[in-house]
C-alpha cells in the first residue's frame, strides 16, 4: 500500500511518501522555500519527493489528510463553542484584582542579569492605553466574559475560512499534478496518536496528543494495542493547553507558534508560585479531564504580562502546563494500568514537560514522535492507512529528507571561490578542530525531517564554556533562552544523565530532557540550563557512522563524551537543505569550518 501523506496546509506543510508502513520520503515545505513553517500546498516538497523515490503520483494508492471536511470540522467547534458559552456564564472565578493585588507585594528583588533581558524583573511595558485596556478586557469579569467569547467568534470564524480555503488549494494543488481521485480524510488527533504509536515500536501503549486545535478537540488519550488505536478521551476545544501556551507566549512578546521555546527557557528563571495559584483558579479540574476559564481571552496573559516580571509570568504558566497535562495523564495510566506513553502534537515540544510525564509514577517507558507538531501529521496519517497490521518496528532515525551528490557540493563550494580539502581521517581531524575551539558546520546525508537538527545539518562546538550560549547566538543572528543542547554517545548516556533508562529512544531525536549528573555539569557547562538539565540527543554509530565518529574522536581527545548540537541556519531562516543552502549560512554565520560531506573547507574571513 503506497500512501502520500500531506499535513495542514495551514503552517509547516509537510510531505510524507510513505509504502507499507516504510517512510520513504518526508520533509517540509519550508526547507525548499527558504520561509519558516511555510503553509500552503507542498509543491517543492512533494516535487522533491517523487524525484528523490523515482514515483509519480499515479503509483499511490491514496492521498491522505488528517482534517476532516471543512464542514465537519465547523460543526465539531460550533458544538463545543456553545458548550463554552454556558461554562464561561457558569464559572465564579475569585476576584483577580485582590489576587493581583496580594501577589505583587511579593516579587523579589532581583539583580543577576539574564541574557536577553535588559533587567531581571523586566516586565512587559506596553503603555498606559494598552495597559488600561488589559486591566479591563482581562481582569473585570464583565469585560473579560466578553472578550473571551468575542475572541471565540473570531477564533470560529477564522478557521472556518482557513479550513475551507486550505482544502480547496489541496484539491487545486493536487488536481494541478493530475491527481483527480478523493483524497482520504482522517481525524486530526488520531492521525497524531498513529504517528507516535506506529513509530514507538512499542506493542502497548498509552497515546497521549496535545496541540492547539484538530477535529473539534485540544488533546486526547487512546489505548493502543497489537496496531491498533482505540480512543478513550477527547480534551474537548477550547480547553487548549496549545492555546494556553500560544497565548502566554504572545503576551511576552514573542511569536505563537513559534517561539514557545524561549517561554520553557525564560520560565526557569522565574518562581512559579508567584502566578501559579492564580492560573489555576480559573481551570475546574475533573477526573482524566479539564475546562479552561475564557480559554481565548488572550487578554489574561497580557494583563499579567504588564504587571508582572517576564520570568514569573512564563515560569507560572510552565508549572500550569505541566501540572493540567500530568494531572490528565495520570489519570489515564491509572486508569489503565499502561506503563508506556507515546505522545504527540504540538505541546509535547515542550521538552521539559516531557520530562515531567516520563517521572509520573507508573510511567516506565515514553517515546515522543520526532515531528510533533501538525507538519508531523500527514506522516500518522500515512502510516495508519498504509500499515499492513500488526506491530510496526520504532524508527531508528528521521533522516527522511534529500541528500546531494559530492558533485552537487563540490558546484556549491566551486560558486563561491571556496578552496577545500578532502582529508583522509575527516572525523579526527574535525574533533581536533573541536578541541581546539573551532566552530564546526556539518552538512551530510539525508536531511532531518522535523525541527530538529540531529547531527546531518549542525553546528557543533565543545560545551566547555558557558559563554559560547552568548556569542555564536549573536554570530547566528539569535536570541534564546536554553542552552545549546548536547549530542552525547549513547553508550555514556548514564554518565551524564539521571533517569534516562526507558527513555533512551526518546532522546535519540532530541525531545525530552533530563537532570544532568555531576560530572555532566563540570564537563559541559554550556549544555546544561539554569535549572539543571539538558534535553540531549544520543547517538549511536550504526545510526550515523560519520557523525558518531567525530563525537567518539573528540571523546578520545578530551575525555568527554558530549558536545553542542545546534540548528545549522541563521535566525528565523529553515535548517539548511542544499549545498548551496549550507555554503550561504556557513559564510553568513561567519563559522570556522564547513564540513561538507567529504570536504572540509575553512572560512576564508574566520571570525576574530
Amino acid at each position: 500500500m503506497r500512501v502520500l501523506g500531506i499535513s495542514p496546509l495551514d503552517k509547516d506543510s509537510t510531505v510524507a511518501i510513505v509504502e507499507d508502513g516504510n517512510i520513504l520520503f518526508a520533509a517540509g515545505e519550508e526547507r525548499f522555500s527558504r520561509t519558516k513553517q511555510q503553509s500552503g500546498f507542498p509543491q517543492q516538497a512533494l516535487e522533491a519527493g517523487l524525484a528523490y523515490t523515482g514515483l509519480s503520483l499515479s503509483d499511490f494508492d491514496q492521498v491522505v489528510y488528517p482534517f476532516l471536511d471543512w464542514r465537519n470540522e465547523q460543526a465539531l467547534f460550533t458544538r463545543n463553542l456553545e458548550d463554552e458559552r454556558r461554562f464561561i456564564r457558569s464559572f465564579r472565578a475569585p476576584d483577580l484584582t485582590t489576587q493581583v493585588r496580594e501577589a505583587l507585594t511579593r516579587v523579589p528583588d532581583r539583580s543577576r542579569p539574564i541574557h536577553g533581558l535588559g533587567h531581571p524583573n523586566e516586565v512587559m511595558d506596553k503603555g498606559f492605553l494598552h495597559s488600561s485596556y488589559y486591566s479591563m478586557a482581562g481582569a473585570q469579569r464583565l469585560a473579560s466574559n466578553n472578550a473571551a467569547l468575542k475572541g471565540s467568534r473570531q477564533w470560529s470564524d477564522a478557521a472556518t475560512e482557513s479550513l475551507r480555503h486550505w482544502q480547496e488549494t489541496l484539491v487545486t494543488g493536487l488536481r494541478a499534478l493530475g491527481w483527480q481521485a478523493p483524497v482520504k480524510r482522517m481525524e486530526h488527533h488520531h492521525s497524531h496518536a498513529a504517528n507516535a504509536y506506529l513509530c514507538s515500536g512499542f506493542d502497548q501503549a498509552l497515546c497521549v496528543t496535545l496541540d492547539g486545535y484538530g477535529s473539534g478537540l485540544a488533546g486526547s488519550v487512546g489505548e493502543a494495542r497489537n496496531g491498533r488505536i482505540r480512543r478513550l478521551h477527547g480534551l474537548a476545544y477550547p480547553n487548549s493547553l496549545g492555546t494556553l501556551y500560544e497565548h502566554v507566549t504572545s503576551s511576552l512578546g514573542f511569536k505563537p507558534s513559534r517561539h514557545e521555546g524561549k517561554i520553557v527557557g525564560l520560565a526557569a528563571y522565574g518562581d512559579p508560585a508567584l502566578l501559579a495559584d492564580i492560573l489555576l483558579s480559573r481551570v475546574l479540574e475533573l477526573p482524566g479531564d479539564f475546562r479552561i476559564y475564557e480559554a481565548n481571552n488572550v487578554y489574561f496573559s497580557r494583563y499579567l504580562a504588564s504587571k508582572f516580571p517576564k520570568i514569573d509570568v512564563a515560569a507560572a504558566y510552565q508549572f500550569v502546563l505541566e501540572h493540567l497535562a500530568t494531572g490528565y495523564i495520570r489519570h489515564w495510566v491509572e486508569q489503565t494500568g499502561i506503563d508506556t506513553v507515546v505522545l504527540s502534537g504540538g505541546v509535547t515540544a515542550n521538552v521539559k514537560l516531557n520530562q515531567r510525564i516520563f517521572e509520573i509514577e507508573g510511567v516506565r517507558r515514553i517515546f515522543i514522535y520526532p515531528n510533533m507538531g501538525d507538519g508531523g501529521c500527514g506522516t500518522g496519517a500515512a502510516l495508519y492507512h498504509s500499515w499492513p497490521g500488526g506491530i510496526r518496528p520504532t524508527i531508528s532515525d528521521a533522516y527522511f529528507g534529500p541528500d546531494y551528490t559530492e558533485q552537487a557540493m563540490a558546484e556549491a563550494l566551486d560558486a563561491e571561490g571556496l578552496a577545500r580539502r578532502k582529508p583522509e581521517h575527516l572525523a579526527r581531524e574535525v574533533a581536533r578542530l573541536i578541541h581546539q575551539g573551532k566552530v564546526v558546520a556539518r552538512f551530510d546525508g539525508r536531511m532531518e525531517y522535523g525541527p530538529r537538527a540531529l547531527g546531518n545539518r549542525s553546528i557543533l562546538y565543545h560545551a566547555r564554556e558557558p559563554e559560547v550560549n552568548q556569542w555564536l547566538n549573536k554570530r547566528l543572528g539569535r536570541t534564546e533562552f536554553m542552552p545549546f543542547a548536547p549530542v552525547t554517545l549513547y553508550e555514556a548516556r548514564e554518565r551524564c544523565y539521571h533517569n534516562i533508562r526507558g527513555a533512551e529512544h526518546a532522546a535519540e531525536f532530541m525531545t525530552i530532557t533530563f537532570d544532568c549528573t555531576d560530572a555532566m555539569r563540570e564537563q559541559c557547562p554550556a549544555a546544561v540550563h539554569v535549572d539543571g538539565t539538558a534535553r540531549p540527543q544520543l547517538i549511536r554509530r550504526e545510526v550515523n557512522p560519520g557523525y558518531y565518529d567525530i563525537l567518539k574522536e573528540y571523546e578520545a581527545i578530551s575525555g568527554i563524551p558530549s558536545l553542542i548540537n545546534t540548528s545549522f541556519n541563521m535566525h528565523e531562516e529553515p535548517i539548511v537543505n542544499t549545498p548551496r543552502d549550507a555554503v550561504r549560512a556557513f559564510l553568513q554565520g561567519a563559522l570556522d569550518y564547513l564540513v561538507l560531506g567529504p570536504f572540509l573547507v575553512e572560512h576564508p574571513r574566520p571570525a576574530s
